[in-house]
Formats: C-alpha cells, structure tokens, sequence
C-alpha cells in the first residue's frame, strides 16, 4: 500500500491552510471570543450544508431504489446523513456549555 500523500490531498491540506490563515493570525485585532464565533459560525454553516445535500441525497436514492443493493446503498446514506447531523448539532451544544462555562470562569 502506498502511503505517500496525493496531490489531490496535497492541494486540499494547502487550500485549506491557505484559507484559514487569515483567521489564525487574527490580523485585525479580533477579539479571541468574536474569532471563535466567526469560526464556529462558518463550521456550523459548511457542516449543516452538507448534512441537508445528505439527506437530500439519501432521500433521492431511497425513492429510486428498486431494493437489493441499492436500497443498502440508501441505508448507508441516510445513516452517514443522521451521523453528520447529530455531529452538527453537538459540535453547536459543546461550542455554547464550553463558552458558558469558559463565561463564568468555572
């Protein structure tokens, strides 16, 4: 097995810090709070994206499944879609107790 990086991953792992550099070097003297509102922000909206084009996509393949395979493969889908949506959702909860309890100094 070949375990040298691809430069498929290579280009994303660069897209990636290219586009994310700005937030960690915080430039414009932003706040630790607001940066990691504006972080959070943009995670939960990706995130959320991609678990709607999940269901939307598990859905289609359900409807379209004429059983057999297929219907293993809507299975599959709509388990990945319920999977991203609960990591969604409790990245949300676990961003809101941790800045709660970071708030109070606890």
């Amino acid at each position: 097995m070949n375990k040298s990086i691809s430069r498929t991953r290579l280009f994303f792992i660069f897209l990636a810090t290219v586009l994310t550099l700005p937030f960690i070097v915080n430039p414009q003297g932003i706040e630790a709070t607001t940066l990691l509102g504006n972080i959070k922000n943009a995670v939960i909206l990706i995130g959320g994206s991609v678990a709607i084009i999940g269901w939307v996509v598990a859905g289609i393949l359900y409807l379209t499944s004429a059983g057999g395979e297929r219907m293993a493969t809507a299975k599959k889908a709509l388990i990945a879609a319920v999977i991203g949506t609960v990591l969604v959702t409790l990245a949300q909860s676990a961003f809101v107790i941790i800045n709660s309890l970071l708030i109070r100094g606890l």
